[in-house]
């Protein structure tokens, strides 16, 4: 016994200034007040946990506390016997403890129930003694007949927690608890005993439950749970009541507690496969997301309900409409598991009126806006749904492709977020179109027809980007209409609805142009004709109405349209692509039509607004009232002047030569741009090809070469073995974890003292999720006793101490192994450090300094993807930024994006299309996740220049300091090949 581990109690601060001493402590438990008494005990209670016992204590505990009737000295009393040294030096029982045996034997008979019971309560806590137990065995026992149920349901768990340590004291445990159980009538001491029954025979546990099969559905909710788990049990020995069991937990799933609803769902599955019997366990799972009202556990079951729907979703499928019930929840996490659910389900079978509720809900999130909690968040979510169903099942597109475009307008409302997350909602239905037009030919016309309608509601310039993309990439095209007339037809629509929407050409008039204008401008002018009226003397008299119009007129903003506002606040970008647009258009309606005088019509207007954009970027003064002064970039500038040269050059000689310098630009005008996007799509498709091979890959466990082999077809078969619920409960606690490689724990280990130290002390560094463990092994060098060494150790940055090792006295040449816990509690780098303090001969203090454990921000950084919306998104969000500057000697500037990558564990998010062929340039956009779920960016933008290095900067973003300085860090020693004391 003196060998066994002693248990580890929590520490508990006391100052040494206020402790009493030992002869203060005595007289107070001799002489003191009830009162006194107890705030002495408690102060001995104290020292026992934090490592000092004081043994000479004992005894006057036992002379003067021990007899007192107070029931908290009693209660308090308990909790020093728990502590307490009970053995001797030798390991045998201390004489003093029979008298304390002799007491609690008082207590166990004692008339008062609450002493009775608490005492058969601490009987729990010290189970593991067997000397100090055996001799109340018999007074346990007569606590079952007592009158009062607290002191019965005390006492079952008491001596069932003497059974599971020493079988042997109570050898007839289940006829006793047989007994009991049938003659028992309060529902918690019921509970108790049929637990105790099923574990020390699980045989009359079963025979319990089929003898009162028909009561259980009216029993009291935690013997039901406890009926659930024998039922489990006895099927994974013996499936012989395989069928009385499936009738009585279908019948337990209609009972009022959720808690033993959703075990018989999940029981369920485990005891037969039948379509009926998954059915209604999932029905059952269904109607508990919907009842409960915690969030984190609506969480919880939508996960189950997951895993039954991958192994039975062929079964599930009518369950559909329920599912989507779900999304009638406040919060955006539940939704979004719930429609991740409810994509994986739909089917041919189910889709229409899968889209048909998704359409509602979208109409329910605009006309209801402030009923709805994140309806700019949520009518999001319904938009990629219906985007991600549409293009899996074609039948559908054509039906939601109009619905959606209603979006493309959405202002958002007032504030900047509600803004911001409505031009997101666009972006997503202007993406969606573009893969519908793409993909369906046949919906081109009734789609272009309503994009065009739509441009004056667009208040967005990135949606009116990708409107103008899609119009100039796709009207006209040769798949999209019937004739070339009608195609040319199409082009002269979309221009004139783009006219439309810029205003009256030009876009931007010099002021002291209009200042000469001025006085015209504002001489009245007759609106009316005369009409007669009779005045109140009987005469008549002639009406005219006249109307001024002025300058002021026509700098009214609001009358404004949307795109000639977006050019006068400065939106070079969107004039750049409204002139590739443009050019676009004019070049495949030169191809079109053989009439030439029209084709020269179109094209000077696409020059015009051209023409009238740069002019506008020129502007001395701002051509909006109020507005800063925005120039034009010289890229713009650029871009615009190229489209108008292409066309000035316009001749129509493509169509006749095909080598002709005029078709290689219309090549690149209509044909590149599609192939790049073209592309795109690939490599997206690609990305998501590869991480559901991922994800396939990761749920398939590795098989050792040694393991032994499991025949499924010996099995019994009907069991759903996936959903082993020893399997779940091992994955639970972690114990069917795989065991780390040996060479990998021998590059984890960290030496912290020198040879020559007294000392030697190495350790292990083990990252554990949000824990790192250190199991530190200290050797003592020299011929002398080390006594009172204490490891100290402290932390620098967000880590923190679970506990404080003890003190340890090291024989001369020997070991000791001491393990800390150390809580992470957000991603950055930290650093532990401390000291070995100790008393070597004559009682002389003497100290190690241990080395610096630097903890590696990359354990708990992994690559992760995001779409470039999202990344946009968080770009303008997160306000940490550290910018590291790079001039590395590689020359090559993709190898040293990989270099980047390997040494910060993060993904690259431009897709390989982009970053392919010989350039000297290179910008990438990278992002990784933190355990904590923190989000880390980067953007890297680099050149190669004449000497072959590369020279540049990254830009590294996030929400919290840490994450960029460490990054930043890391990566400004990836550069310089130095590597940091790291675990």
């Amino acid at each position: 016994m003196a060998a066994a581990e002693q248990p580890c109690y929590t520490m508990i601060f006391e100052s040494s200034a206020e402790y009493p001493s030992a002869s203060e402590l005595r007289t107070a438990l001799e002489k003191g007040s009830d009162d006194v008494k107890l705030e002495a005990l408690r102060k001995i209670v104290v020292s026992t946990i934090n490592g000092n016992p004081q043994p000479s204590l004992m005894m006057p505990i036992i002379q003067f506390v021990m007899p007192s009737r107070n029931k908290q000295l009693k209660k308090l009393l308990h909790f020093y016997w728990e502590v307490c040294p009970k053995y001797d030096e030798n390991g045998k029982l201390k004489q003093e403890m029979i008298l304390v045996v002799n007491a609690i034997r008082n207590d166990l008979q004692h008339p008062n129930e609450y002493i009775r019971g608490a005492t058969l309560r601490f009987l729990q806590k010290i189970a593991n003694e067997s000397e100090l137990l055996e001799p109340l065995i018999p007074t346990c026992r007569a606590c079952l007949e007592h009158r009062h149920s607290y002191v019965r349901k005390n006492a079952v768990f008491a001596l069932f927690s003497i059974y599971r340590d020493f079988e042997h004291l109570i050898p007839d445990a289940s006829e006793l608890m047989s007994t009991f159980l049938a003659a028992e009538t309060d529902s918690t001491c019921k509970r108790n005993a049929f637990i105790f029954l099923a574990h020390c025979d699980l045989r009359k546990a079963v025979d319990w439950v089929l003898g009162n099969h028909d009561n259980i559905p009216t029993l009291e909710e935690g013997l039901q749970m406890s009926v659930i788990e024998v039922v489990r049990l006895d099927c994974k020995s013996e499936p012989t009541h395989r069928a009385r069991y499936i009738r009585l937990v279908f019948e337990l799933l209609n009972v009022s507690s959720h808690a033993v609803k959703y075990e018989a769902a999940t029981t369920l599955t485990l005891l037969t496969q039948n379509p009926a019997a998954v059915k209604a366990s999932a029905s059952t799972l269904i109607s508990l997301i919907i009842k409960e009202s915690d969030n984190n556990v609506k969480l919880i079951v939508l996960d189950r309900l997951e895993t039954l729907r991958s192994k039975h979703g062929h079964i599930l499928d009518g369950l559909i409409m329920d599912v989507l019930q779900i999304l009638s929840n406040s919060d955006m996490d539940v939704r979004r598991k719930a429609m991740g659910i409810v994509l994986n389900m739909t089917s041919s079978r189910n889709v229409e009126e899968v889209v048909q509720f998704l359409k509602k809900q979208l109409l329910r999130t605009q006309e209801q806006a402030a009923e709805f909690d994140k309806a700019s968040e949520y009518r999001q979510l319904l938009i990629q749904s219906i985007h991600v169903t549409a293009i899996k099942f074609s039948e559908v597109a054509a039906s939601v492709v109009l619905a959606l475009m209603e979006f493309l307008g959405d202002s958002g409302g007032s504030s900047s977020s509600s803004n911001t997350a409505s031009t997101s909602t666009a972006l997503d239905v202007i993406a969606f179109i573009r893969e519908v037009v793409d993909k369906f030919p046949h919906l081109r016309s009734g789609i272009f027809d309503r994009l065009v309608a739509s441009l004056n509601d667009i208040k967005s310039g990135k949606v009116f980007r990708g409107v103008l993309w899609i119009l100039g990439e796709f009207i006209g095209a040769e798949d999209s209409y019937p004739s070339p007339s009608s195609a040319a037809e199409a082009i002269k629509q979309c221009v004139e609805g783009i006219r439309t929407c810029i205003g009256d050409i030009p876009i931007y008039v010099d002021p002291t142009q209009e200042e000469n204008s001025a006085d015209d401008a504002t001489v009245p002018k007759e609106a009316g004709g005369g009409k007669p009226k009779v005045l109140a003397d009987g005469t008549y008299a002639t009406e005219t109405a006249y109307t001024a119009v002025g300058p002021s007129e026509s700098r009214n903003e609001k009358a404004r349209p949307p795109l000639r506002t977006l050019i006068l606040g400065g939106d070079f970008f969107t004039g750049t692509v409204l002139a590739a647009t443009l050019t676009k258009l004019v070049l495949r309606f030169d191809g079109l039509c053989s009439q030439q005088a029209v084709s020269n019509t179109l094209r000077a207007q696409a020059m015009l607004i051209m023409t009238s954009i740069i002019r506008v970027g020129h502007a001395k003064s701002s051509p909006a009232p109020g507005a800063p002064l925005v120039q034009i970039d010289e890229d713009s500038t650029e871009r615009i002047m190229n489209c108008i040269q292409t066309l000035s050059e316009l001749t129509g000689q493509a169509k006749i030569d095909t080598d002709h310098e005029e078709t290689i630009v219309k090549e690149i005008f209509l044909k590149d741009t599609k192939k790049a996007f073209e592309r795109m799509i690939g490599a997206q498709e690609k990305r998501a090809a590869e991480k559901r091979e991922a994800e396939a890959s990761h749920k398939g466990s590795a098989v050792q070469v040694d393991d032994l082999l499991s025949f499924r077809q010996f099995s019994k078969k009907g069991a759903d073995q996936d959903l082993d619920y020893d399997e779940d409960l091992g994955r639970a606690t972690g114990t069917t974890d795989a065991r780390e490689d040996f060479i990998s724990n021998l590059s984890r280990i960290s030496q912290l003292t020198g040879f020559s130290d007294p000392i030697y002390v190495e350790t292990y560094v083990k990252m554990h999720g949000f824990d790192i463990m250190l199991d530190v092994l200290l050797v003592n060098q020299t011929a002398n006793t080390l006594q009172n060494l204490c490891l100290d150790f402290a932390t620098l940055g967000d880590l923190k101490i679970v506990e404080r090792p003890s003190v340890y006295t090291i024989a001369p040449h020997g070991f000791q192994s001491i393990k800390a816990t150390i809580k992470v509690s957000s991603t950055e780098t930290g650093v532990i450090f401390g000291s070995i303090l100790w008393e070597g001969p004559n009682m002389s203090e003497a100290c190690v300094i241990l080395n610096d454990i630097h903890i590696d921000i990359m354990d708990y950084i992994k690559p992760a993807y995001c779409n470039e919306a999202q990344f946009r998104s968080m770009w303008t969000e997160f306000e940490w930024e550290n910018r590291v500057n790079v001039h590395s000697t590689v020359s090559d500037p993709r190898e040293y994006l990989k270099h980047v990558m390997k040494s910060t564990n993060m993904s690259c998010l431009t897709p390989e299309g982009a970053l392919s062929g010989d350039c000297d340039f290179l910008s990438a956009n990278m992002y990784a996740r933190s355990l904590f779920g923190e989000d880390a960016l980067a953007n890297l933008s680099i050149e190669r220049t004449e000497t072959g290095t590369v020279t540049g900067h990254i830009r590294i973003r996030s929400k919290t300091q840490g994450i960029a300085l460490s990054l930043g860090d890391r990566i400004t020693m990836a550069q310089k090949d130095s590597k940091p004391l790291s675990a």
